[in-house]
């Protein structure tokens, strides 16, 4: 993980940021382009229009959103799959706000509250990342549901899914293994593979050696292979760090539960995973370019 103070570390971070930045709106567009929600024979005015309302989108603060039925069409936001369970659900949401907080105050995004989807019945489309908590007794996903999933990771959406269970050792959501073959039964999921030493996901934002949640240990997993149909995006990624738990923040400010074994330091990366994830879901392979290793093997000290 990246050394020093909490603040040195989020400058350290920022290396080459920018162009982040530069790229960012032409990725949105062609995101938006490949969900269908911008024609593909853009006009010069049309392209001009879309690159304003994508650059107004990213510096809106999440403060002046609107929320409302429209609120995912007008707002950059995350999004976790509904699962029944009132207490799991509010951990979900308490999670990714506080993740976006953190995205908010520590990075160039703009991220407004997040949604409680149902797949099938809402429309996916507006979001980059979706967490899926996996619960022991969860059920097979309808036909509606696996299309809207598949057509989701298709074009470009990133699932994270949670089996919650790192801490199984305590008794922790026993069976959410099974119940995960179970609803990915049907989704349309690559070969997956430990994510590798060098896998964008560890430098999307942060250079990072451990991917903890409130959990540490364990693999995490993603598409063995790369798929240039998609930027070699990997459409999902599987852990069981229970990850909303260690972002979760309530209405005063604090973390409601605690990150085992390794306490706010545990926390402090398992919120820079986060934000590696969601840049990675913005971005795509962008730190996967060769310009910059050099930069990256200074950070590293080699």
């Amino acid at each position: 993980a990246v050394s020093g103070p909490e603040e040195a570390g989020d400058a350290a971070a920022m290396l080459g940021f920018p162009v982040v930045l530069k790229i960012l709106s032409p990725d949105l567009l062609v995101s938006l382009g490949q969900r269908g929600l911008v024609g593909r024979q853009w006009s010069r005015r049309g392209t001009r229009a879309a690159a304003v309302a994508a650059l107004l989108l990213l510096g809106t603060p999440a403060q002046a959103q609107q929320e409302g039925p429209g609120a995912a069409a007008v707002a950059t936001r995350l999004a976790y799959v509904a699962t029944g369970d009132a207490q799991v659900d509010e951990t979900s949401r308490l999670g990714l706000v506080g993740l976006s907080d953190f995205m908010n105050r520590r990075t160039a995004a703009a991220l407004a509250d997040p949604m409680a989807v149902v797949p099938g019945r809402d429309d996916l489309s507006f979001f980059p990342l979706l967490y899926w908590p996996v619960l022991p007794e969860a059920t097979q996903p309808d036909a509606a549901a696996v299309e809207a999933l598949n057509t989701f990771m298709r074009n470009g959406g990133i699932i994270l899914l949670d089996t919650r269970d790192e801490g199984s050792g305590e008794g922790m959501n026993q069976g959410a293994r099974a119940a995960l073959r179970r609803v990915t039964r049907d989704l349309s999921i690559p070969p997956l593979a430990p994510v590798a030493e060098d896998h964008v996901l560890r430098r999307a934002f942060y250079l990072l050696q451990e991917l903890p949640g409130r959990y540490a240990g364990g693999q995490v997993w993603a598409a063995r292979d790369q798929d240039r149909a998609n930027d070699s995006v990997s459409p999902v990624i599987i852990g069981g760090h229970d990850w909303a738990a260690a972002w979760a923040m309530d209405g005063r400010g604090q973390n409601p539960y605690a990150t085992i074994p390794g306490g706010a330091r545990q926390r402090v990366l398992a919120y820079r995973f986060g934000t590696n994830l969601v840049m990675y879901a913005l971005t795509g392979n962008y730190k996967g370019d060769q310009v910059h290793v050099p930069a990256i093997l200074e950070r590293l000290g080699n």
